[in-house]
């Protein structure tokens, strides 16, 4: 079998994205549908590509862990499981399943508009949609709070290590584990803070993105409460896709961890809102609260085309 891998994964960022979650429906015919048009997907990239040669499109298609067993019946990739809920005072990271995840990305936003409108055409009354979020490049690769945002995020051929699953599930090679969490920033209670207090919450200064030293690292930074290591002392890394989002009414950030484990991601946010062993969490949720969470895992292209011959 191919394990050609879905493009969106490894791509560089791009300008505008939409992140749209749904769930499939109890219609007789819903679980065929969505199977078919899924495994028209990739097509349908290189579609929009040839056309519009400058935009950069991605399509990037994940299966919700709930749902998974319905979608591909007697086959799951080893280490996909449900969304790993925590809470610990006023830090919470909630699981609210999705069946789906399309995630649209481009240079383009009224491309990414024409191709997810396109899909839930297709998609019909086999789904009904849970959110449509819009996310757009702020300034210079920043999140709203001022500071850049995948600074830290593996380049070259370390994405391919760090994001696609290996021989280590032969069956799901290419493939990726994705979790998705949509954060609310209040805005308000972070711009009260001196320029200081929001770096060392950090840990980097914000014009220049400069990385704080390890020593002057506060306990509670964003950047050292995710600096983790594994076992053999190597860095635990992730692939992220994460993006702003706002209007008058709400703010904040999408944020899409790609890996070919979910042992990263999960370390990381329990480090964050847990802490370690001595109570130190990660300040950055004082002024930022998480109000989704989904567990997918995106399957290589071959994957999603063998399913759509599924009856």
């Amino acid at each position: 079998m191919s394990t050609d891998y879905q493009s969106g994964i490894l791509a560089a960022a791009n300008s505008d994205a939409i992140f749209a979650t749904f769930n499939v429906t109890a219609q007789p015919q819903s679980l065929k549908q969505v199977r078919q048009v899924l495994a028209g997907i990739p097509a349908l990239e290189t579609d929009y590509r040839t056309h519009f040669a400058g935009a950069d499109i991605h399509i990037t298609v994940a299966i919700g862990a709930a749902f998974w067993d319905r979608y591909c019946p007697g086959q799951r990739p080893r280490a996909l499981c449900a969304f790993p809920a925590m809470v610990d005072g006023d830090r919470q990271a909630p699981e609210t399943p999705a069946d789906l995840l399309l995630h649209i990305r481009s240079e383009r936003h009224d491309l990414n508009y024409e191709i997810i409108n396109r899909l839930v055409q297709q998609l019909g009354d086999s789904v009904s949609v849970l959110e449509e979020v819009h996310g757009f490049r702020y300034l210079d690769s920043r999140d709203l709070t001022g500071f850049v945002d995948g600074t830290e995020n593996p380049e070259g051929e370390q994405r391919a290590i760090v994001a696609l699953v290996g021989d280590e599930d032969v069956v799901f090679k290419g493939g990726s584990y994705l979790h998705l969490q949509r954060y609310e920033h209040d805005m308000t209670a972070w711009n009260a803070e001196s320029i200081k207090q929001q770096e060392d919450i950090i840990g980097r200064t914000k014009v220049d993105n400069v990385e704080y030293a390890s020593a002057e690292k506060p306990v509670f930074a964003h950047t050292r409460r995710t600096s983790l290591k594994d076992s053999d002392g190597q860095s635990l890394e992730i692939l992220r896709h994460s993006m702003p989002y706002g209007n008058l009414q709400r703010r904040g950030l999408m944020f899409a961890a790609f890996g070919r484990s979910p042992e990263p991601f999960t370390r990381m946010l329990a480090s964050m809102v847990k802490g370690d062993s001595e109570g130190h969490t990660d300040h950055l949720l004082k002024y930022t609260r998480a109000v989704t969470g989904q567990a997918f895992f995106a399957p290589s292209v071959a994957v999603l085309q063998a399913q759509g011959e599924v009856g």
